[in-house]
């Protein structure tokens, strides 16, 4: 029980220092001595946070349990900055233990909070970044609002429980990372042990190492899929309550068809006679956007990308906008979808299926044979799609030499403009970056995956992305023409010199010379990149995803033009506008477009600035978390299609570390680490490890492995700690 701490006065110490009062925190914020922000705590580290806005970036690091000084992820604290020479770097080149996290000393290395791709390695092991140079460090001097709620996880196993029923303490530990260990007392020890719990925190003593909590409820048996995804939602704060009765008022009547009034209504456009259709993954009901593509007496063609119009239903203001607005994203899981917005919405009011009359906010273009966009013009419309087709259905047709019909024709011409745009777009320095994604088959009784596998592209994905790129990007123009200081963008910073570090040294070590100066330089080398077998280039490029940070949303005032810069897709403006469904970005961006066309009064809402900064910080925020659940849910996915499937396969080594590698899967999708020395001792005596070459080699000579080699592993699910059950590669 020493973990529960001694709790006799004379055997306490203090850890952790006192919280300054409010008084003194506001007055030091005044004059500058503190910096107020959110404390975000890196997913891959407890022991690393940033404090600062994400949207308009500037952070302070806070390394370590000490300085962190008792805040929660989440908290609005105040900090204080360390001496500039104790700003310091950090490195580390082992696999981390999960084991090892107990323990203040265990620092792993600086990442960004922000950032999955450059710490992670995705399915539950430990992420491990190579070093960045000093950053402003700081400490937490207090806490200027709490973000404690209910967490999901386990009790730690014990050796024997409290007998009798009396009270026991015992320690829970969160499925979130992020999170330290909370005490809690109960009386029910028995019936928790094999369980997944909620705990609330009540408060954090200094005196003492952990928080201390209460028992909230229980969700279900540990290891239990439905329990299981429930933990994903909670723990990504994602809201799957249902729609409250106040939203679902603001709904227009079923069965709900185009009116009279607004076929007659002089902002909309009549399109119904346009051959406009769809193109979506299969089996998708929430269809947000179409296509339609004309061609002109004068060889030109007429294009246009029609999206969903949602604001037509969704008022500023409204409890349904708000909610919409908390919600900020859909989320998809592997086997069902959170909405943003209620399914008549989704599904059918707002859906551009085939056959029925839809309202759209259409972006219509003339464009050359060769792509060039001679004029855009945007307008409210009315729609009538006449196919909802899927990628493999789109693809089938434009494959088929004997399909001459309009329909097919469209698609082909369209296809033949993307792919001029498309190339147009990569000579411009836009990245074609790879991530592992991965597909399952879903058992429609029992709902467990049958089959697991890579995602695969089809150039009729590529043309209908061209199109949603294009449109989004004509939008950011219109909108931040009309409105400079309020428009909401989203953009994509470049990555700096130390972030490309590790893939200019991975690609080093095998000879190739990767030239970072600008995003068209480096796609220019991945191009170049090519090795004797067909997964080379998508691992390089993949490794190349890694080392960016995320593209953010934010406020056009917040920052200088240069700033605006999307990176990855090498445009000096961009924003989203074409799923507004699915995202509370865009039907912003629909309220911001629709007034600089001067069809309705721009929402006051956006005369206030830290008020649009705090919404973008909270898209962020949920377009994350949403992200890290459909991740989560992959990984829940595929612990259990392996846990009565043990695997022998090829892997690729991605990284070096003093005591083993990280691998991926390509037949999976799959990353994580495999050992060379037993877990927890570190290198050492046996190996021998070249940074520079990325090589590993046994002291003796006798066998060494090298970055991008294959190797052949072994998966299979273990639990290395009671109720912790991951999936463990190993060498054969």
């Amino acid at each position: 029980m020493e973990d529960v701490e001694d709790l006799r006065p004379s055997k306490r110490k203090v850890v952790y220092s006192e919280h300054k009062p409010m008084s003194e925190i506001t007055s030091g914020l005044h004059c500058g001595i503190y910096h107020q922000g959110k404390l975000r705590v890196n997913r891959y580290n407890p022991f690393e946070a940033y404090v600062g806005s994400e949207s308009i970036g500037d952070e302070i690091i806070v390394y370590g349990r000490t300085n962190m000084n008792r805040a929660f992820d989440g908290d609005i604290v105040a900090v204080e900055l360390l001496p500039q020479d104790q700003w310091h770097e950090e490195k580390s080149i082992a696999l981390a233990d999960e084991e090892d996290e107990q323990e203040e000393d265990v620092h792993l290395v600086p990442g960004s909070a922000d950032d999955a791709p450059r710490t992670t390695a995705p399915h539950g092991s430990a992420g491990v970044t190579e070093s960045v140079p000093n950053r402003p460090s700081g400490r937490v001097v207090g806490i200027i609002k709490r973000n404690w709620h209910s967490y999901c996880g386990s009790l730690e196993p014990m050796a024997k429980p409290a007998g009798g029923g009396g009270i026991a303490h015992a320690l829970f530990v969160s499925k979130d990372r992020r999170i330290p260990k909370i005490r809690i007392q109960t009386r029910q020890l028995e019936n928790l042990l094999d369980k997944r719990i909620t705990v609330a925190v009540d408060s954090w003593d200094p005196l003492s190492r952990y928080p201390s909590g209460h028992y909230v409820r229980t969700i279900g048996v540990i290891g239990d899929k439905d329990t299981e995804t429930e933990v994903v939602l909670i723990e990504n704060d994602i809201n799957t309550r249902p729609f409250s009765s106040q939203v679902l008022a603001c709904l227009p009547p079923l069965p709900w068809f185009v009116s009279s009034e607004d076929l007659a209504n002089p902002i909309r456009q009549d399109l119904r006679q346009l051959r406009v259709f769809s193109v979506d993954p299969p089996g998708c009901k929430d269809i947000d956007d179409a296509l339609h593509c004309t061609a002109l007496p004068n060889g030109n063609y007429e294009v246009g990308v029609h999206i969903a119009d949602v604001t037509n239903f969704v008022h500023s203001g409204t409890p349904l906008d708000d909610e919409a607005s908390q919600r900020g994203t859909s989320v998809y899981l592997v086997e069902r979808r959170i909405d943003m917005l209620p399914k008549p919405l989704t599904e059918d009011i707002c859906s551009l299926r085939a056959d029925v009359e839809r309202l759209a906010f259409s972006v219509i273009w003339e464009m050359t044979a060769e792509a060039e966009i001679i004029s855009a013009r945007y307008t409210k419309s009315v729609i009538k799609s006449c196919a909802a087709l899927s990628y493999i259905e789109a693809q089938a047709r434009m494959d088929d030499s004997r399909l001459m019909d309009p329909l097919t024709t469209d698609l082909r011409n369209m296809n033949s403009l993307a792919k001029i745009m498309r190339a147009r777009r990569i000579e411009r320095g836009a990245l074609t970056l790879a991530s592992a994604e991965v597909k399952f088959e879903i058992d429609t009784e029992t709902h467990d995956p049958l089959d697991i596998g890579m995602y695969q592209i089809r150039e009729a994905n590529q043309m209908v992305e061209e199109f949603m790129l294009a449109a989004n990007v004509s939008v950011a123009e219109k909108i931040l023409k009309h409105f400079p200081l309020c428009s909401l963008l989203r953009r994509h910073p470049t990555p700096t010199r130390e972030m490309l570090e590790p893939l200019l040294r991975t690609a080093a070590a095998i000879g190739l010379n990767l030239d970072v100066s600008s995003s068209k330089a480096l796609a220019d080398s991945l191009d170049s990149a090519v090795g004797d077998d067909p997964y080379f280039n998508k691992l390089i490029r993949i490794l190349a995803t890694r080392c960016m940070t995320q593209a953010v949303y934010f406020c056009s005032g917040d920052l200088c033009p240069p700033e605006y810069l999307h990176y990855g897709l090498a445009a000096l403006l961009y924003t989203h506008f074409t799923s507004p469904i699915r995202r509370y970005a865009d039907v912003i961006v629909h309220r911001l477009l629709a007034a600089s066309l001067g069809i309705y009064k721009l929402p006051t809402v956006f005369q206030d600035g830290p008020r649009l900064t705090s919404i973008a910080d909270n898209l962020n925020y949920r377009h994350r978390n949403a992200q890290m659940a459909s991740r989560a849910s992959v990984e829940l996915h595929t612990l259990i299609f392996f846990k009565k499937r043990p695997t022998d396969t090829e892997a690729r080594i991605v990284r070096i570390r003093s005591n083993g590698f990280f691998v991926f899967v390509p037949k999976y999708g799959i990353e994580g680490p495999v050992y060379l020395t037993p877990r927890g001792e570190k290198g050492g005596g046996e190996w021998y490890v070249d940074e520079q070459q990325q090589k590993i080699r046994k002291m003796d000579g006798s066998i060494s492995y090298s970055v991008l080699q294959t190797v052949f592993i072994h998966m299979e699910i273990v639990e290395p700690q009671p109720n912790r059950p991951k999936l463990q590669l190993s060498l054969v």
